[in-house]
């Protein structure tokens, strides 16, 4: 093992998973009532009874992980005289990244000839998540640590981090948009798409109106900026939103396949500020993918929810095709069976 990927439970990655890939996943904070909880066994959380009670008025706070707690996770494995990799939750959004830096200039002079490079991935959730796994995957193939992470930097940049959510109420909360906003769009039913952008920020790039629709804009997206998908591990996450999440999967697998899709419950941590009945997806595009949306918003909107419904009627289309085969292939076997059944009632 030429270095050690570690990561954070923002990740969302599954425990089981993160164990299988050797990951060291640190564990992020959320307050209640003034006790401190951690979340590093995604089998154990109860989303479902943790989402409700934020909708029936549950507050929590969160912390991000000190400098000292990353030293102390890094130092062991310097001392083993492996290289650490850090996949990091956005600097855009969190103080986390900024952390591990100080936390590798802490280590740097007693271990000068160790490498620990901290990537920041602009992302959370499962734009963090995936990329510790492809980061996991490198390792494995033999990569040393600097070109792995000069490798995950590319694909970091190519990484579309997309969302929508049921309450703007949360986002206001979390100073991501306007008092009127909110108000207006939770007046108006309007449900806007978000995005991390060049710099990792969360953003608004668009508004529909009704969840059906944010939830196709998302599927319509992928159907347009996917590069390769029938490559590509797609990561969906979901906060108390459990079927919204399996219609965005049978949209995803209707339009253009991917090899597998990852869906994940939020977390405690990401899940509180993000709110109950957010929904996210995660894929890899083509270069420049961060800033659509930036300028010509309704236009790239309105193209990409056309390539879904061209999507859509295909494969429509070849449903409509594959039953009427079906069904002339059924009429022939019974007209077949009735000649049979007449010749040996004639005998």
């Amino acid at each position: 093992m030429s270095f050690v990927v570690v990561t954070d439970t923002s990740g969302n990655l599954p425990s089981k998973t993160a164990a299988a890939c050797g990951l060291i996943v640190l564990p992020f904070v959320y307050i209640i009532d003034g006790k401190e909880y951690t979340c590093t066994d995604t089998e154990a959380f109860d989303g479902d009874a943790f989402y409700e009670r934020i909708r029936k008025g549950l507050t929590v706070t969160t912390a991000q992980i000190s400098p000292q707690q990353f030293a102390e996770a890094f130092e062991p494995c310097l001392k083993e005289g492996k290289d650490v990799l850090f996949i990091s939750m956005s600097s855009g959004i969190s103080g986390s990244c900024s952390s591990a830096h100080i936390a590798a200039g802490m280590l740097a002079g007693d271990y000068p000839e160790r490498c620990i490079r901290v990537l920041d991935t602009r992302g959370a959730s499962l734009g963090e998540g995936l990329i510790a796994l492809q980061a996991a995957q490198l390792r494995d193939e033999g990569w040393e640590v600097q070109a792995a992470a000069e490798e995950l930097e590319k694909r970091i940049e190519r990484m579309f981090n997309v969302f929508t959510v049921d309450d703007l109420m949360h986002l206001r909360r979390g100073g991501r948009l306007s008092n009127l906003s909110a108000i207006v769009g939770t007046v108006l039913q309007i449900k806007p798409l978000l995005k991390g952008n060049e710099e990792g920020k969360i953003v608004a790039f668009a508004k529909l109106r009704g969840r059906k629709k944010s939830i196709q804009a998302l599927a319509n997206l992928y159907a347009k900026l996917a590069v390769e998908p029938e490559k590509q591990t797609v990561g969906i996450a979901q906060a108390g939103c459990r079927e919204d999440a399996q219609y965005l999967e049978e949209l995803l697998r209707l339009y253009c396949p991917p090899r597998e899709i990852l869906t994940v419950e939020y977390e405690p941590v990401t899940g509180s500020h993000v709110g109950p009945g957010a929904l996210a997806l995660f894929f890899s595009a083509g270069e420049g993918v961060r800033s659509y949306g930036n300028e010509g918003v309704t236009g790239g909107l309105k193209e990409a929810m056309a390539v879904g419904e061209n999507a859509l009627r295909g494969a429509l289309k070849m449903g409509e095709s594959v039953a009427k085969s079906t069904l002339k292939a059924g009429e022939n076997a019974a007209a077949k069976l009735g000649e049979e059944l007449r010749d040996r009632l004639d005998r």
